[in-house]
């Protein structure tokens, strides 16, 4: 059974990806900014990390979210597949920008900035970090990288029914 992390900036359409996949295949999507609380701090990691381990221990899931140092030893020895969204910061900007302005109560308006500063600076931050842990706790988990929309359905489209 596939077990799937699908990784990407804020506004490249992780989430979106994810519940297609997760419809289609018939599986739980584990989205780990639904999980992870707005109001916690550093000190809700452990149980942050429990509840990852425990939904992560079925046999076929796709998991939506970065969260690269606090749950990729735990997400990435058991993942069949990598799917990287890698698009263009003024469409992820763009994405969060309406996320923001609308109803959205995880990414509310008064986020907007940090989550613009977040897409700013991930390719020279996050994604360094992110591969750097990507190759250490996963290795040899295939990674299919996805730039545009006709990338996505090109791989919807093959990846054969479960």
């Amino acid at each position: 059974m596939a077990r799937i992390v699908v990784l990407g900036c804020a506004g490249s359409g992780k989430s979106r990806l994810a519940r297609l996949m997760g419809a289609r295949d018939r599986v739980p999507v584990l989205s780990l900014d639904e999980i992870w609380r707005p109001d916690w701090g550093s000190e809700k990691t452990p149980e942050f990390r429990e509840t990852l381990a425990r939904l992560h221990s079925g046999e076929a899931w796709v998991s939506d979210g970065n969260f690269a140092a606090v749950s990729f030893d735990i997400r990435l020895p058991r993942a069949t597949l990598i799917v990287w969204l890698e698009r263009p910061r003024w469409l992820c900007a763009l994405r969060a920008t309406r996320r923001a302005l609308g109803r959205d109560p995880v990414h509310g308006l008064r986020k907007l900035p940090k989550a613009l500063r977040f897409i700013r600076n991930f390719d020279r931050i996050n994604r360094p970090l992110i591969e750097k842990l990507r190759r250490q706790h996963g290795p040899d988990v295939p990674v299919v990288r996805l730039r545009n929309d006709a990338e996505v359905a090109a791989f919807l489209s093959r990846r054969p029914s479960p």
